[in-house]
């Protein structure tokens, strides 16, 4: 009997040894009490299910029985590991962000433009540059870290006084439900394959690899949003390609639908690169250095309405740039550029909290700008979690 008993339980460790990664991987994306046990039968029985899996054809009806009920168990009780949809792992957490699922680009479309494999030609120079604070009236200093650039007949004085209220939402801190959005209106911007001081003008800085474009940041940035357990949305579709002039429009359809289905979201972040060349070619790379390791500058741009543009509620948008901005800095010092403050538009109407976000310039490093996300990212999960519901 003892050795029946110490068999059983051998078989039962064995058994959740192999098939923990799946029970907990789907249950933290998809956990909802009591249709789990169904969803991951279904799942073991079909052979659908392409994450990390033992398949045994020879396993019973009964034995499979038995892992759905091994797996249920361990996920309830082994909550200190999360293995999120962009594949982010963390251990030893209290908390889990989940992201909310989304239509993917094909994978015809992914092909479309791919990276090169060299990129060797001496062509034009790349010039290291870090954008200083500056001491003009054009731009305002914010009281918790960093600048405004003011491009706008708004006078400073109403500006400063805007960036000291309090955000326009909050997040829910118990929801469910998606409560950031993180986009790409020009999906395909891309970077140089490695710190260097030439670029081969042969690359476009555009690919549909999205571990090689901007895609690859708001990976990121959605990493350390899932460490702080804040639910989210990571929209991958390419925008704009074929058809660049039309990149704001495909791009506001697909964030209005989101915004449809998830009225939840309160925070839609457009993230890019920028492209600063001068006028000999010179291709500009803003670089800061953070913890020891080179990083992209970022810039925020905050859109302002001329009376035209369709955005009253844009001053709420710049709270948010001007909190963002301050936390960003703060954190980080010199790893912001000023807030831009101008007359755009750039779909900053759909909610209080969209904002465009820089990322470094088509002569930084893809490990730079990705980096940057990285830094980004914990700074908005901070000032996003300071002001929880």
């Amino acid at each position: 009997m003892q050795l029946k008993r110490t068999c059983v339980c051998s078989a039962c460790v064995v058994a959740m040894c192999f098939t923990l990664p799946l029970g907990m991987e789907l249950y933290s994306a998809h956990s909802y009490k009591l249709n789990r046990i169904a969803e991951i039968s279904a799942v073991l029985t079909s052979g659908e299910y392409t994450g990390n899996k033992n398949n045994n054809s020879q396993q019973t009806q009964q034995q499979q029985s038995e892992v759905i009920l091994l797996n249920e168990k361990a996920a309830l009780c082994r909550e200190s590991l999360i293995i999120s949809d962009v594949g982010v792992q963390q251990e030893n957490s209290a908390v889990k962000g989940k992201q909310i699922p989304t239509e993917k680009p094909s994978q015809e479309v992914l092909g479309l433009i791919e990276y090169p494999e060299k990129l060797e030609k001496h062509d034009g120079v790349i010039s290291e540059y870090t954008y200083p604070r500056y001491t003009t009236a054009q731009y305002i200093d914010l009281s918790d870290g960093g600048q405004v650039r003011n491009n706008t007949t708004k006078p400073n004085s109403e500006l400063a006084e805007q960036a000291k209220k309090q955000l326009p939402f909050t997040v829910d801190a118990k929801s469910e439900q998606p409560q950031v959005l993180i986009y790409h209106t020009h999906t395909t911007e891309s970077f140089e394959p490695y710190e260097r001081d030439f670029y081969d003008s042969s690359f476009a800085s555009k690919t549909t690899d999205m571990s090689k474009n901007v895609v690859s940041v708001g990976n990121r940035i959605c990493a350390e949003l899932e460490k702080a357990g804040i639910c989210y949305i990571h929209d991958t579709l390419v925008h704009d390609y074929p058809s660049y002039n039309d990149a704001y429009d495909s791009s506001r359809k697909t964030v209005s639908e989101l915004l449809k289905k998830y009225p939840s979201v309160k925070v839609c972040l457009d993230i890019h690169r920028d492209g600063i060349q001068r006028a000999d070619g010179t291709r500009i790379s803003p670089v800061a250095t953070i913890n020891g390791k080179k990083a992209a500058q970022i810039m925020i741009i905050s859109g302002c309405d001329d009376g035209t543009m369709g955005m009253p509620n844009c001053m709420q948008n710049f709270i948010f740039a001007s909190k963002l901005q301050s936390q960003i800095e703060s954190d980080n010092p010199t790893l912001t550029r000023p807030v831009l403050f101008d007359y755009r538009h750039y779909n900053q109407d759909l909610t209080t909290g969209s904002l465009l976000i820089e990322v470094g310039s088509h002569g930084n490093s893809i490990e730079q700008v990705q980096y940057s996300g990285e830094l980004v990212g914990r700074s908005l999960a901070k000032l996003l979690t300071k002001n929880r519901a």
